[in-house]
């Protein structure tokens, strides 16, 4: 299973981010065909206090190959074009790779 990550920095007026994400993007990025899975956390702090960080949203797809699939689509362009719109400053997009006990085992 591979994921794209979207980690989103502090915005200016959480309330208007909130409103614009939960109500908006999340319901435009559900909709990407290939999408498995949607995990949104909220980032209440770090060790050291408070964090940089407000939320992180995780977007499992099946493979690599389904993922660049979803890409392609009019869903996956619409998600990047509202992303860009409200939280272009704010978000850091990464690819990852779920790793399994097995391989921390060898």
């Amino acid at each position: 299973m591979v994921k794209m990550i979207a980690l989103y920095k502090q915005p200016e007026n959480k309330e208007q981010f909130d409103e614009h994400y939960f109500n908006v993007h999340g319901p435009i990025t559900e909709k990407i065909p290939g999408l498995q899975k949607m995990e949104v956390t909220k980032i209440v702090g770090s060790p050291m206090g408070d964090s940089e960080y407000y939320l992180l949203c995780e977007m499992y797809y099946e493979s690599h190959e389904a993922m660049k699939k979803a890409m392609k689509t009019d869903e996956a362009k619409a998600s990047g074009k509202d992303l860009m719109s409200f939280a272009g400053d704010l978000v850091t997009l990464m690819f990852g790779e779920e790793v399994h006990e097995e391989a921390n085992a060898k």
